[in-house]
């Protein structure tokens, strides 16, 4: 895939790019810069500027209303976004569940659900993990019982990411204990609002709220809830798991963050005149990031090539994991080194007069920080995307 100097491409960028700055929400965009969390309406209202133009499901295909863009534009409309600073799409209706219901999922259940997720008015979880089962998701014990035309399900979930924007939740459930335990599982969708349901907040490390346990008591839903086979469940959430991998990548946002650290660094003091941005320790390894990107991209414009050409992400997904979060980290961590050398010379006596750096980035660069953490767990942990890796693609 080549994106060059190709001018339908830039013509369409231009597009995009005007968008971000002409007409999506301000004070979404102001919000998000400062490190805030948005509440759900916030949310709400971000996904459906993007869904009244029907660029949300940016890879949805046209017949399921998307907007039929090619992988190279969807690649640029990500870039943009990104470099606007616009909250990233959550994930989990767009990218994951979207997908696996127009896939795999019946003529009414695409009726029922994809114009909600597609306009962005309706919100999605994920109930995968366990308290017991997370990396090995194929140990997890959430029961669902078939009871006439109903499922009732039992159960915890955890980890559950934007629950507490979400009407709905796609759950991973048992069905059957006589199988071995990748076979039984089953694919359903369950209403958040449903009696039963309970959601508990999860405060993260840096004070944040993203993160819920989903408890089920004896939740009824209808066995028309269930996407695809009973017993199949498994086989449709590696389908979703490789787009999920692929997705952390987020290239337009990490140049984003290297640029605002270089420019960060080019203003605060080391000593005498010299400032973060020439210590030759930090700058070599800002380069070193630098050029990590630039072969994440390089990997990531190859898979896409592979998903034009009519291929999957395949086990390559766990690649783009690996390196993705790695990089999330060490980007993150500059951001920590720079605020740490602001602090340092913010009570200095040799504070060079002319310096009048903004420490503004300092509260949310170290939020980020401890946010990027959980990024080598979440999505399967990075050590277990080492083994796919040995296993599948080196035949180890």
């Amino acid at each position: 895939m080549k994106l060059g100097h190709d001018p339908k491409l830039l013509s369409f960028r231009d597009k995009i790019r005007a968008y971000f700055e002409n007409d999506y929400p301000k004070v979404i965009l102001a919000k998000t810069a400062s490190g805030a969390s948005l509440t759900t309406a916030e949310v709400r209202r971000a996904e459906m500027a993007l869904g009244e133009r029907g660029w949300l499901a940016s890879a949805w295909p046209e017949q399921y209303g998307g907007p039929g863009w090619s992988i190279e534009e969807q690649y640029i409309f990500d870039e943009e976004l990104e470099r606007a600073g616009a909250p990233t799409v959550t994930p989990m209706g767009v990218v994951y569940v979207g997908p696996v219901i127009f896939t795999f999922g019946t003529d009414e259940q695409k009726a029922q659900w994809l114009g909600g997720i597609g306009d962005g008015s309706v919100g999605w979880a994920q109930g995968y993990s366990e308290p017991e089962a997370g990396s090995d998701l194929a140990s997890l014990q959430f029961s669902a019982v078939q009871d006439g035309d109903e499922y009732i399900l039992n159960g915890t979930k955890i980890w559950t990411s934007a629950a507490q924007h979400a009407d709905w939740i796609f759950l991973l459930t048992r069905t059957s204990r006589e199988a071995k335990k990748q076979m039984g599982i089953t694919f359903i969708c369950c209403r958040l609002d449903q009696p039963g349901v309970t959601v508990k907040p999860i405060i993260t490390i840096e004070g944040k709220y993203y993160l819920s346990q989903c408890d089920f008591v004896d939740v009824r839903v209808p066995v028309a809830n269930r996407i695809g086979e009973e017993g199949k469940g498994w086989s449709y959430s590696q389908y979703l798991l490789g787009n999920e991998r692929t997705s952390y990548a987020r290239i337009g946002g990490k140049r984003k963050q290297l640029a605002d650290i270089r420019a960060i660094a080019s203003q605060i003091p080391t000593g005498g005149n010299q400032r973060l941005i020439d210590d030759s320790f930090f700058s070599g390894r800002l380069c070193e990031v630098e050029t990590r990107l630039d072969a994440l991209e390089i990997t990531v414009l190859r898979v896409l090539t592979a998903v034009r050409d009519g291929g999957t992400p395949g086990d390559e997904a766990s690649i783009l994991k690996i390196m993705a979060t790695d990089l999330a980290q060490a980007i993150t961590t500059l951001f920590l080194e720079a605020a740490a050398e602001h602090g340092n010379r913010k009570f200095a006596d040799s504070v060079s007069p002319d310096w009048t750096g903004d420490a503004a980035f300092a509260a949310p660069g170290v939020a980020n920080y401890f946010g990027t953490r959980a990024q080598s767990i979440y999505g399967g942990t990075n050590e277990i995307q080492r083994n796919i890796i040995a296993k599948r693609v080196l035949g180890l």
